[in-house]
């Protein structure tokens, strides 16, 4: 990408896991100095208006936005930059960074600060859920509880892999199975009782060493994947395995759309999206956005 005169804006999380504010923005100037492009930095904190920043960025001229944090953070940049021109950067300063794994994004900061300058645009899929997207993967039913107790056990300081296991373990106690209507785009309808529904923004791999990646984010497709009944022991594995983006395909019953409604008892229930949750009103209409997204990433 050429570097001539170009403008950015970086939305940076400063309590994202990685992210120190000082560090992370001096080594910004400097690499887009050596670049001679112009960065404008801005740092977030809880109730900032992320959506706000970036649009006044895209009125500035901005001609990339770069989102710096954990996936949170990302989609929350990613979501007002969707069926845009302008292209999104990714600085992965969370934990789990499973959108910058996706797309091969360097984990190391200087790294990815540098990809941002040299690396090219690709235009990606996202996912939507009753006009909400998702970068990475949705879900509702004991999923999204166990991501809102995690949630309260990391403003406590705890690391976010034992607020997992701990989220999950206080969940199971008491969960209940959720009823489910699927319809999906070619026809096809499942009813299940399930502990929880999991939908991927493209594949999630489900073996060997790949586990838990996705190894495309142009397919057009949902990845749809059901838990079973299963006893507390079990469910428990799974739902780790579930909010760390590790699920084994032998778990699950899986299948893929283009489109899919979703009908529950409930008339609004909790669904999570790239780790955060929202209450939506059911039905749920879940669609493959296909590449509607336009990303940095590193140059082939």
């Amino acid at each position: 990408m050429s570097n001539t005169s170009l403008r950015l804006c970086f939305i940076l999380n400063g309590k994202s896991g990685s992210c120190d504010p000082v560090t992370v923005s001096e080594a910004i100037q400097r690499i887009a100095a050596d670049h001679g492009a112009e960065a404008h930095v801005h740092l977030v904190r809880e109730g900032s208006n992320i959506a706000q920043l970036v649009r006044t960025a895209l009125k500035d001229g901005a001609q990339i936005v770069v989102a710096g944090g954990g996936d949170g953070t990302i989609n929350a940049v990613a979501s007002e930059l969707v069926g845009s021109a302008v292209p999104l950067g990714v600085l992965p300063l969370g934990t789990l960074n499973h959108f910058a794994k996706a797309l091969s994004v360097p984990l190391s900061l200087n790294e990815a600060i540098t990809n941002v300058f040299t690396g090219e645009a690709r235009d990606v899929d996202v996912g939507e859920v009753n006009g909400y997207v998702f970068l990475n993967n949705s879900g509702i039913g004991l999923y999204p509880r166990i991501v809102l107790d995690r949630e309260a056990s990391e403003k406590q300081g705890r690391a976010k892999w034992f607020a997992s296991v701990q989220a999950a373990t206080r969940k199971l106690k008491n969960y209940h199975l959720m009823h489910v209507a699927l319809k999906t785009d070619s026809g096809e309808q499942i009813v299940r009782a399930t502990p929880f529904l999991f939908i991927g923004n493209n594949k999630y791999e489900t073996s060997g060493l790949g586990i838990g990646s996705r190894t495309r984010l142009d397919a057009g497709r949902l990845w749809i994947s059901l838990a079973p009944e299963a006893g507390r022991l079990r469910l428990l594995v799974l739902a780790i395995l579930a909010v760390v983006g590790r699920l084994k395909e032998p778990h699950l019953e899986v299948l893929e759309a283009a489109d899919l409604e979703v009908k529950t008892r409930q008339r609004r229930l909790e669904v999570a999206m790239d780790g955060e949750v929202r209450v939506l009103a059911s039905p749920l209409r879940y669609r493959s956005l296909p590449k509607a997204l336009r990303v940095i990433v590193p140059s082939a």
